[in-house]
């Protein structure tokens, strides 16, 4: 990243010490301190006008939540101002945030036309410009290359990561946008799951060789937290037991969050989020619990629930609905009336809303305070703006708080929410596992057309055959608090009354407090259940032995499977063919050891 310039004239005349407030009609709202700074880098730079005029591309990265659009617009009125620019062009990913972009324009007084369509021509001349989508650039550009032709042109380019969702999306942004008079680029996330370039972006090998894309101001979620500008976050961590059945009859049974294969993470995961289990309204049952504990200090709190698909999102609003009373709003698709719904939410005092996609990215609800991450994408992309949602501040001391899945990608995710990333054009030769994988790959394609399931069944077919929430841990600023919590006991409670509002200097010290308090109650309760215990260790239950059992085989499979490749079916048919016996939901005691020996022989040969 180029060296940033200290506060200079602009700052000094722009900056507004604490949250910027409502300007007075037909002005711009006053800037915070990273966008003073960032405009002061801006017109620091050489460009095509000369030095210190500003450059041509300049990609400013800035967290979810931060004021990337207030930015923008007064980067934009000071163009038109010094008379660099007579148009303005906004490229957003959605059509709801056409509304959303011509709406601030229209504050910082631009007038921008939501409404512009491939079919026109030119703008209406009572416009400054028009916002479009990716999608309208990517069907027709030539009709978009004439606007920055006709008039010199300043092209916005929102979430500009998304000019990489597809070839044809990358070759009609350059198409049309090449001989721009100057763009602005701008994301929360400036990183891809994927090799796909960005256009406009400046990408520079490191040390390595990895071509890495490079951000002319980057302000992240830490110095954000720091300043006030975002919330912080409270991750509150689920597991739980997970049974299915595979398709070729298998009953499988794991514990969401155990050290578990890929695949049987993935099912574990499904299950979970299955709303005929018990775990999903467990979860969404304990964060109705902690909104109603928000609005407490914050009335108009909101929470929001993000689904897999459309299915889910609706049997997820209907539990709510028997949870609350109250009928949550739903939000399925990227149509008018889905934007009306969003924009009434973020305005009422309504409790909660169900969505798939379309709030995951951009759209700006201050009042969300409590989510539901009911998903399975699990790219670092998706996640990063899914959070976003929920970290926008609007006064001291809000936080938030996300209910999670306890899978291991989640966690990671969540404990580096402050790490800044670029998108990398190269793989190294390990293929950095953690990222560039296959089940990745397939899940961010699946992100992009709200068909998670869909191919996750293709992958793994399976019966969920039931489900069991506990409350196991809690993350705040990459550290744990309440780990291994005992279900049914107070842990869970303890952190589901955390106040409402909290400065995040004191957010730490609380949940030590908490933990403290929780390590005190577990000492207090062993001693009592070791007094009352009797020297003699009664036999286990059957049920439970069987359990074991079927979970060691379980294990030994899926290491087995790694080994040799083949799927978990095959090895659970071949040790039926050579052992005997039913399937494993039907298999004794006896059967079940006679199949785990033979796999141990196995693994260790």
């Amino acid at each position: 990243m180029q060296e940033q310039a200290t506060l200079g004239s602009f700052a000094a005349e722009h900056l507004s010490p604490t949250y910027p407030q409502r300007a007075a009609r037909g002005t711009a709202q006053a800037l915070r301190a990273w966008q003073a700074e960032a405009l002061d880098l801006y017109f620091s730079l050489d460009g095509p006008d000369g030095p210190g005029k500003g450059p041509r591309d300049f990609l400013a990265a800035a967290t979810p939540g931060a004021g990337k659009t207030t930015f923008a617009l007064r980067l934009a009125s000071e163009l038109l101002r010094r008379q660099v620019i007579d148009r303005i062009v906004v490229v957003a990913p959605t059509e709801h945030l056409k509304t959303q972009w011509a709406d601030a324009a229209a504050r910082a007084s631009i007038r921008l036309d939501p409404a512009f369509s491939n079919r026109h021509a030119y703008p209406s001349r009572q416009y400054q410009g028009v916002v479009v989508t990716y999608a309208q650039v990517a069907v027709k550009a030539s009709v978009h290359e004439r606007l920055i032709l006709d008039k010199r042109t300043l092209v916005i380019l929102d979430e500009v990561h998304h000019g990489g969702d597809a070839l044809s999306w990358g070759d009609a942004l350059r198409e049309a946008y090449q001989r721009a008079t100057r763009r602005l680029l701008l994301s929360g996330t400036p990183f891809r799951s994927d090799t796909a370039p960005i256009p406009f972006v400046e990408y520079h090998p490191d040390e390595h060789g990895i071509r890495l894309s490079r951000s002319d101001y980057s302000y992240g979620y830490h110095d954000a937290l720091k300043d006030g500008v975002v919330r912080p976050v409270i991750f509150l961590v689920y597991a739980g037991q997970m049974r299915w059945r595979t398709k070729t009859g298998d009953e499988m049974e794991a514990q969401l969050g155990q050290d578990n294969t890929k695949d049987i993470t993935a099912q574990a995961w499904r299950t979970a989020l299955n709303p005929e289990g018990d775990w999903i309204p467990a979860v969404l049952r304990s964060a109705d619990r902690r909104l109603s504990e928000v609005r407490e200090q914050v009335p108009d709190a909101g929470g929001l629930v993000i689904a897999t698909d459309q299915t889910a999102a609706r049997a997820y609003a209907t539990i709510l609905h028997q949870i609350t009373g109250e009928a949550p709003v739903v939000v399925l698709s990227d149509e008018a009336e889905a934007s009306r719904r969003i924009e009434s939410f973020s305005t009422d005092t309504s409790r909660w809303m169900v969505a798939v996609r379309m709030v995951s990215e951009g759209v700006d609800v201050p009042r969300l305070s409590v989510g539901v991450y009911a998903t399975s994408a699990a790219t670092p992309l998706f996640f990063a703006q899914a959070i976003g949602r929920f970290v926008r501040a609007r006064r001291r001391g809000e936080t938030a708080s996300v209910f999670l899945p306890n899978v291991p990608q989640l966690l990671a995710l969540a404990g580096e929410l402050e790490r800044q990333r670029d998108h990398a054009l190269d793989r190294d030769g390990d293929g950095d596992g953690d990222q560039w994988n296959a089940e990745e790959d397939l899940m961010d394609a699946a992100e992009r057309d709200e068909k998670v399931s869909d191919a996750l069944t293709a992958e793994f077919s399976y019966q969920a055959l039931g489900s069991v929430a506990h409350f196991d841990r809690v993350l705040y600023d990459g550290h744990e608090f309440g780990q291994l919590a005992v279900p049914g006991t107070p842990e869970e409670e303890e952190f589901l009354g955390l106040p409402g509002l909290l400065e995040p200097e004191s957010v730490h010290e609380l949940l030590m407090q908490r933990q403290a308090r929780q390590g005190r109650h577990r000492q207090e309760r062993e001693a009592r259940e070791g007094a009352a215990s009797d020297a003699a260790v009664p036999p286990q239950a059957l049920h439970r032995t069987l359990k074991e059992q079927r979970q060691l085989l379980n294990s030994l499979v899926g290491l087995y499977a790694r080994q040799s490749g083949e799927p978990h079916g095959t090895v659970h048919a071949e040790l039926r063919r050579v052992c005997g016996g039913p399937a494993v939901a039907q298999a004794t005691v006896a059967q079940l050891q006679k199949r785990i020996e033979m796999l141990r022989r196995r693994v260790h040969s």
